[in-house]
């Protein structure tokens, strides 16, 4: 009934992927590609946790 009171794990993942890639996105621009990397591999485990989550409340 009050399902919308509920916390919603994507949403605070979604913001942390968000953050990530911006981060790798900025290493990028200034030529750190080895952090760009690790950067953007971080942020591909966060989308898979993000897709988890999603499958499972759908």
């Amino acid at each position: 009934m009050l399902s919308f009171f509920k916390p919603n794990p994507a949403k605070k993942l979604r913001k942390s992927y968000d953050l990530i890639l911006e981060q790798a996105m900025q290493a990028q621009r200034k030529g750190d590609i080895k952090t760009y990397s690790l950067l953007t591999a971080e942020s591909e485990q966060i989308w898979d946790k993000i897709a988890a989550l999603e499958a499972i409340s759908k």
